[in-house]
């Protein structure tokens, strides 16, 4: 990165600096409340003989929301808080390591959004099953729309009034649903797939964005074709954003949400510090024509 006086210092008075910690303290908040969501369903879908890679998958939302937290402190502490005169060598490969395993992390999220599909796509009919009260002794569970219920003698018919049924997770047999419920299913698998990509295809323009501005490069086509691109990928977050609210899922909107305008912050940050390259190579030239 550029010389201490290239960075934009932090400035404790700033507006935007305390909406920044706001909107880092909601991601923390909504974080927690994944943790809550994610050992629910686990609870439901996960047995004593499960498999540690159907545990991370179980808890891919968990282990996806922790790989950003550290990517967002990552990018914090790159395009404001720290200058190159303020990191060791040594400071700078643990920064690099810790990248390094959010990227690990999030791509086993991507993996587990694929598997997730396949799964659902090779959803197999409950032969001679027309109502969920004909499998009450087979320890399975219910899913609508991401809601998980038990099925039981007492809640078995109001669960739902569908004559055909699938199981969802091949070879488990722990899941249940009816063919709405499947095209449901199909339809957020998808939104998660593309939400998920979309995430890493912007972690990619701010990656090549301050790898250029690291080496004083602050104007140029790259940076317009940047733009555009990102201006396209925050589009379909906000699709996504419109899709789970259409699902009544407002906390996955909501953490959407609060996940762009924390990104955003990240954006002012950058073009924050790309102003102060422009200003420093102008009165550069400026000094050099004077002398």
């Amino acid at each position: 990165m550029t010389a201490e006086l290239i960075k934009p210092r932090p400035d404790p008075l700033d507006i935007r600096q305390i909406v920044k910690i706001v909107v880092y303290s909601l991601l923390l908040v909504n974080f927690m409340l994944y943790i809550r969501d994610d050992w629910v369903i686990a609870g439901h879908i996960l047995r004593s003989e499960s498999s540690l890679l159907e545990l991370t998958r179980a808890f891919a939302t968990t282990i996806d929301e922790s790989a950003w937290m550290f990517l967002l402190i990552l990018f914090e502490l790159e395009t404001y808080i720290l200058s190159d005169d303020a990191l060791s060598r040594t400071k700078t490969l643990l920064m690099q390591g810790v990248r390094v395993i959010c990227y690990v992390s999030l791509s086993h999220t991507i993996y587990a959004y694929v598997i997730n599909l396949v799964e659902i796509y090779g959803a197999v009919p409950l032969e001679g099953v027309t109502s969920l009260c004909q499998i009450i002794d087979r320890d399975v569970s219910y899913a609508s729309n991401l809601v998980y219920t038990k099925v039981s003698e007492i809640n078995c018919a109001a669960l739902s009034g569908a004559t055909q049924f699938f199981y969802v997770d091949p070879p488990t047999h722990f899941i249940v649903e009816d063919y709405v419920g499947l095209v449901i299913e199909k339809q957020l698998g998808w939104v998660d797939l593309i939400e998920g990509t979309t995430w890493l295809l912007i972690l990619f323009t701010i990656e090549v964005t301050v790898w250029l501005q690291d080496r004083n490069i602050s104007q140029g086509m790259v940076f317009k074709l940047l733009t555009g691109i990102k201006i396209f990928l925050y589009t379909l977050l906000w699709g996504a954003i419109g899709y789970w609210i259409y699902r009544a899922h407002y906390m996955f909107a909501w953490d959407e949400f609060v996940w762009i305008a924390g990104f955003m912050a990240i954006e002012m940050n950058v073009v924050d510090w790309r102003n102060e390259i422009r200003v420093s190579e102008k009165e550069s030239k400026q000094g050099f024509t004077s002398s």
